[in-house]
C-alpha cells in the first residue's frame, strides 16, 4: 500500500509532549514554561510525618525486643536448672588474706587468744610471722520458690574450706571443705519451722569481717557462734513492731575434736538428751534497716565417768540496732553460764575445771559499723571473755581473754572488695597478760 505513513496514538502523543521541548531548542527566544509548583496539602504533609514516626518507632521497638530476647536466651542457656525445677541461686565469696601476727597465738590465720610459749618456743628468737592464704573462700547454694503444706519452702548450703589442711608438704594450700550451714525451712504466715545446721537462736548475729570468716570475730572472746544440727520453731506476730518466740532442740555436743574418720561420743550425746533453746524477741523494720533485741536460754546436760548428770546453762542477750542504711550498732552477751565451751569457745574453751567442775563464766561483744557511702565502710568493736579463775588450772588455765578490733572495707563495684582489719589479743595468764597484734589485708570478689 502506497501514500504517507500511518501514525499511531502512541506516536502522536510522544510527539506532543516533546513538541515544547523542539520548539523551545530551535528558537530560544521563546521563554521555557516554568515548573509547576507543588500543591501544598497540609493533612497529607501531617499525615506522612506521624506516618514515619511511628514506623521509625516500630523499628526501635523492634530492635530492642530482639536484644531482650537474645538476653533471656543467654541467661536461659547460662542459668542452673534444678530437676524440680526449683529456683536455684549460687552465691559466694572468693577471698584472699594476707596476714601478720607479732607473737604466738593459738591460731596463724584467725588467732582468738595468745598461747603462752612452751620451752621449745625458746629455739624461736623471734615467734612473730607472717602468711597468705584462700581457705576462708565461701560457696553457698539458696533453693526458693516452692511450697509445701501450704507454706513456703526453701533450703540453703553454705560450704567454705576450714575444715582443715592436709598433713602433707604444702597443706595450708590443700584445705578441706566444710558445711557451714545446711537448713530446710517451710514459712507460714506467722509459724516456721527449720530443720538442719544453723546459728544457735541464742547467738543469731556475727561481727561484720573479712579477716575472721572461717571462724567468726571475737570468738572466745563473747560470741557463741557455734553452728549446730538442730530442729527449730519460730511464731511471730505480723504487726509492727514484730514480736516474736523461738524454741529449738540441738544435738548435744562439747564442741571436742574427733579423730579423722572415726566419731566417738562425747559425754554430752552420752546424756542422751537434746540441748534446749529458747529466744524472746522484738523487731522491726527490713532488709539492712531491721532491728532487734533479744533474750534467750540456754540448757543441756552433760553425763559424768560417774554416771551423774552436769547441767550446761546460759542466759543471753542480742541487738541489732540500724540507724538508717549508714549506722549499724549490733552486739550479743552471756552471763549466769557454765560449760559453754561447746557453744562456740564460752570460757575460752574450757568446758571442765580443776576437779572436773563446768567453768563458770561471762561475756560479750559489739561493734559500730558505718557505710558514710556504698564504696567506703568501717568501724571497731570491743570484745570479752571471763571465766572464774579459781575454777581453772594454776598453770595452764586461761583467764580473763579481751579481743579490739577495727576494719575499714572498700568496696568499688562489681563484687570486688578489699581492706584490711586489725585486731588486739590480751589473754590473762597465772604469769599476766600476753598480748598480740594481728593484722590481715584481704582481697576478694562476693557474687
Amino acid at each position: 500500500m502506497t501514500g504517507s505513513p500511518r501514525v499511531s496514538s502512541f506516536g502522536l502523543a510522544a510527539l506532543l509532549l516533546l513538541a515544547p521541548a523542539t520548539v523551545t531548542a530551535q528558537n530560544p527566544r521563546l521563554p521555557a514554561p516554568a515548573p509547576r509548583a507543588p500543591v501544598s496539602n497540609p493533612q497529607q504533609d501531617s499525615l506522612k510525618a506521624a506516618v514515619d514516626s511511628l514506623t521509625d518507632r516500630l523499628d526501635r521497638a523492634e530492635a530492642a525486643l530482639q536484644r531482650v530476647q537474645q538476653q533471656l536466651g543467654e541467661q536461659s542457656q547460662s542459668g542452673v536448672q534444678t530437676r524440680s525445677r526449683t529456683r536455684l541461686e549460687i552465691n559466694g565469696l572468693i577471698l584472699f588474706n594476707g596476714f601478720y601476727n607479732d607473737t604466738k597465738t593459738n591460731n596463724s590465720d584467725v588467732p582468738t587468744f595468745v598461747a603462752p610459749p612452751v620451752p621449745a618456743d625458746t629455739l624461736l628468737p623471734n615467734p612473730a610471722h607472717s602468711a597468705a592464704e584462700v581457705r576462708q573462700t565461701r560457696l553457698g547454694l539458696s533453693l526458693t520458690g516452692q511450697h509445701a503444706l501450704g507454706a513456703d519452702l526453701s533450703a540453703d548450703l553454705q560450704l567454705d574450706f576450714y575444715g582443715g589442711q592436709q598433713a602433707s608438704t604444702g597443706g595450708r594450700t590443700f584445705p578441706q571443705p566444710r558445711i557451714r550451714t545446711a537448713a530446710v525451712r517451710l514459712d507460714w504466715r506467722h509459724f516456721g519451722l527449720l530443720v538442719g545446721q544453723e546459728t544457735q537462736i541464742i547467738s543469731p548475729l556475727n561481727p561484720v569481717s573479712f579477716a575472721s570468716v572461717g571462724i567468726p570475730g571475737f570468738t572466745n572472746a563473747g560470741n557463741l557462734w557455734f553452728w549446730v544440727p538442730q530442729v527449730r520453731l519460730t511464731f511471730e506476730t505480723g504487726a509492727r513492731p514484730r514480736i516474736g518466740l523461738q524454741a529449738a532442740a540441738l544435738a548435744p555436743m562439747l564442741g571436742s575434736p574427733q579423730t579423722p574418720f572415726l566419731t566417738v561420743a562425747d559425754s554430752a550425746e552420752r546424756s542422751k538428751r537434746p540441748m534446749v533453746q529458747g529466744r524472746v524477741y522484738i523487731g522491726w523494720g527490713d532488709g539492712e534497716t531491721e532491728s532487734q533485741f533479744g533474750f534467750g536460754v540456754h540448757r543441756g546436760w552433760i553425763n559424768t565417768p560417774a554416771d551423774t548428770m552436769l547441767t550446761s546453762q546460759a542466759f543471753t542477750a542480742d541487738a541489732r540496732l540500724a540507724l538508717g542504711e549508714k549506722i549499724l550498732l549490733m552486739g550479743e552477751g552471756y552471763w549466769n553460764a557454765q560449760a559453754i565451751a561447746g557453744l562456740g569457745g564460752g570460757a575460752i574453751g574450757q568446758e571442765f575445771g580443776t576437779g572436773g567442775v563446768p567453768v563458770k563464766s561471762r561475756g560479750g561483744w559489739g561493734q559500730l559499723d558505718l557505710k558514710p557511702s556504698f564504696t567506703w565502710e568501717f568501724g571497731g568493736g570491743f570484745g570479752i571473755d571471763d571465766p572464774d579463775e579459781t575454777q581453772l588450772p594454776a598453770t595452764t588455765g586461761r583467764g580473763r581473754n579481751i579481743v579490739y578490733e577495727g576494719h575499714v572495707h572498700v568496696r568499688p563495684g562489681g563484687g570486688l572488695i578489699f581492706g584490711f582489719e586489725y585486731r588486739r589479743i590480751a589473754t590473762l595468764y597465772q604469769a599476766g597478760t600476753l598480748t598480740a597484734n594481728h593484722v590481715n589485708g584481704f582481697m576478694g570478689v562476693a557474687f
